[in-house]
């Protein structure tokens, strides 16, 4: 067992989180690390250190604060090359990629209270894009922006207009018959119980010819077309049951 004087000043080992991963350390060794930022000869400091062990364990919860861990960087290495390869069988489909993994090889200076002269570790981070504020924005931008907003607002009004005033016209093709569309007219002869044969279709299509004729139209609408099957219903034939 060690004394309490060598373990003010010496630990045995340490396991601390470097890089989002956990490593058991001790003084002078080396070990590879993920990529850290930072050329070789820096000096890093990593505060997260989860556990100690100088003879006496002493555990984080979870990080035990004042603990530090000293690090140098030696050098920025690749790791050994992966083969991914992809295949989808019967699809023709294969897809082959090599990888190689970027590791940086640390020494460990030292371990224990403080970090010393060295700096802490940082995380590569991509640089945030800043929203950019109004007042840095030119005025003639600013009202451009708003007029076409206020022209895409004028178009979607205009187009549910003109979407009403369709529903709203008498003569617009959801209102009116087309009596050359089969389906249409089937649908009038099955609404009143009648037989949706051939037959039928020519009697409802004479019948609304004569019809458009008398009242001076083109056009006749769903209403018409069923007064006018009501009013000759004996000319059809019914389903045959």
């Amino acid at each position: 067992m060690p004394s309490e004087n060598q373990n003010k000043y010496y630990i045995m080992y340490a396991i601390v989180e470097i890089a989002g991963l956990q490593y058991k350390v001790e003084k002078d060794q080396q070990l590879y690390v993920n990529r850290l930022s930072g050329e070789p000869g820096d000096e890093l400091s990593f505060d997260r250190v989860l556990l100690t062990d100088n003879g006496t364990v002493q555990v984080g919860a979870p990080v035990i604060d004042g603990m530090s861990v000293v690090a140098k960087i030696v050098e920025h290495v690749k790791g050994d090359k992966v083969i991914v390869f992809k295949k989808k069988r019967r699809k023709g489909y294969k897809v082959k990629n090599g990888h190689r993994q970027l590791f940086t090889k640390i020494e460990v200076v030292s371990i224990g209270a403080g970090s010393g002269t060295a700096k802490k570790a940082a995380k590569k981070e991509a640089p945030k894009a800043e929203p950019a504020k109004l007042a840095e924005v030119p005025a003639e931008k600013l009202s451009k922006a708003a007029e076409s907003k206020v022209e895409t607002k004028k178009e979607e009004k205009s187009e549910d207009k003109t979407e009403t005033a369709k529903a709203a016209n008498p003569n617009s093709d959801y209102a009116t018959v087309n009596f050359g569309e089969n389906h249409e007219l089937n649908y009038h002869l099955k609404k009143h119980g009648l037989s949706q044969s051939k037959g039928n279709r020519e009697t409802l299509t004479e019948l609304g010819s004569e019809l458009k004729e008398k009242l001076g139209k083109r056009v006749l609408t769903h209403e018409e077309v069923d007064s006018l099957i009501a009013e000759n219903i004996a000319k059809f034939d019914e389903v045959k049951k």
